[in-house]
């Protein structure tokens, strides 16, 4: 008989073979359980809607089910319909595979990069996704720009222009599925404009490295001194990647003199600022850094996030593109990786005032942290220093040289996910910046804050 679907009702694949359709149906049904492709306490279609699917009479799917329950195969209880048997007879079965194993996560943890994810604003984000489904068009659900929602590429445009800074012009504006996502795009971009070296700097994230790596660019550290990196000169490289507002992960802020000479060595040379403002907003002791990109729009990239400000979950990223380079980055990907709603009601918290009321709540509570971290290591471990500018989402803490591995160590066995310093560390650089751990105090929920700190004085030396 040839092979048929179920349609309706529950959906069940068989393939009743045989001389018989009461015969053929009974052993691929039994064959299903034997082989572990149904298994138990699997309910099966009624006998009229598997009779309609298969175009048989019903009378012949109730005498199959009725002989799989006598052989065992199958149970029918009135009100729980015909079910795989929960210990079905012997016979040859799949193996199930083993479960497989994650590593334990430890109950406390300071790991950087991560913004208290429990104080996203839910209910203030599904009032916006109502607004912002209710207003918008209907083409807005086709194929659309690769550049990205107009909404949010305009409300972004004048969001940075007041708070950051950025020349932002929404034609020259690009969403992406996060930071990570946009520099895979300029990546694969510079390559194929024949691009050899991106320089960044010493201290960083390995996975923004792989991610040049993987389009062919070579990752070159630059080098740093007291005033801290040396970006004033990138040397014969192509391009150069940068947190120049605070940079990540040793927490200062590009020297003032150092912002001007790397601009103008990209002029001079035609070389390109990748500039990444993950958390701009968040400076706690003065007015924020204002962008680079301000200084010459036609040599810098901006990028930006909404991973601190809101959560990295969201995926939500944009870049500020000069308009000579934007065709080659249209042509690599753009706006169509992000899901429309989320970029309308991104659009709709911006425009609002709901991303401002987020991002001050979100400024006080983490100062609130850092400050209490600076009082309790002044007070139990005045030897630990905390070092950098008071701005973002996490610290350094400064180590007796030699500790750090043991610290970590410390940690763990306090429940407490730590990372020390060296793990952030470009493979070539050769310039240690010492030991020290990397403190992201943004990470716990409030009410795990108290005793994640109290398990890290209890790890400190």
């Amino acid at each position: 008989m040839a092979e048929r679907w179920a349609t309706f009702g529950i959906d069940l694949h068989l393939d009743p073979a045989g001389p018989g359709l009461r015969r053929g149906l009974t052993d691929a049904l039994r064959e299903a359980v034997r082989s572990g492709r149904l298994a138990p306490d699997t309910r099966l279609p009624s006998s009229r809607s598997l009779a309609a699917d298969l175009g048989i009479a019903r009378n012949t799917v109730a005498d199959a089910y009725a002989d799989l329950v006598a052989e065992g195969w199958l149970t029918a209880r009135q009100g729980s319909g015909t079910r795989v048997a929960a210990r079905p007879v012997a016979g040859p079965r799949t193996p199930a595979p083993a479960p497989r194993r994650t590593p334990g996560r430890l109950p406390y943890s300071l790991t950087p990069g991560v913004p208290d994810l429990a104080s996203f604003p839910r209910t203030e984000w599904v009032r916006a996704t109502r607004r912002a489904l209710a207003a918008a068009p209907h083409d807005a659900f086709g194929y659309g720009d690769p550049r990205g929602r107009p909404e949010l590429r305009e409300a972004l445009a004048g969001y940075l222009a007041r708070v950051r800074g950025v020349r932002a012009d929404p034609e020259h504006m690009v969403v992406c599925s996060g930071f990570a996502h946009g520099l895979q795009l300029l990546s694969d971009v510079l390559r194929a404009r024949g691009a050899r070296t991106l320089a960044v700097e010493s201290y960083g994230l390995d996975v923004h490295w792989d991610l040049a790596a993987r389009a062919g660019l070579e990752t070159v550290p630059l080098a740093r001194d007291a005033l801290g990196t040396r970006a004033q000169d990138p040397g014969d490289a192509d391009a150069v990647l940068l947190s120049p507002a605070h940079q990540f992960p040793l927490g200062g802020a590009l020297h003032p003199e150092r912002r001007a000479a790397v601009v103008e060595w990209a002029r001079r040379t035609g070389g390109l600022i990748l500039e990444d403002d993950y958390d701009g907003e968040f400076r706690y002791d003065r007015q924020p850094v204002g962008a680079l990109q301000d200084l010459d729009p036609g040599r810098v990239v901006y990028l930006g996030t909404a991973s601190k400000s809101l959560a990295p979950g969201l995926r939500l990223g944009w870049m500020v593109v000069p308009p000579w380079l934007l065709p080659d980055v249209l042509t690599h990907g753009g706006g169509r990786s992000v899901g429309v709603v989320d970029q309308l009601t991104l659009a709709e918290f911006l425009t609002s005032g709901a991303y401002d009321r987020q991002v001050r709540a979100a400024r006080l509570r983490y100062r609130r942290r850092r400050d209490a971290l600076v009082r309790a290591l002044a007070e139990r471990a005045p030897h630990v220093r905390v070092t950098g500018v008071a701005a973002g989402l996490h610290a350094v803490l400064r180590l007796p040289p030699g500790t750090e591995r043991s610290v970590e160590q410390a940690a763990t066995w306090q429940g407490l996910a730590v990372k020390g310093l060296g793990r952030f560390r470009h493979p070539d650089a050769t310039d240690p910046a010492g030991d020290a751990l990397v403190v992201g105090y943004a990470t716990p929920p409030d009410h795990a804050w108290t005793g994640t700190l109290e398990a890290l004085l209890r790890a400190l030396p």
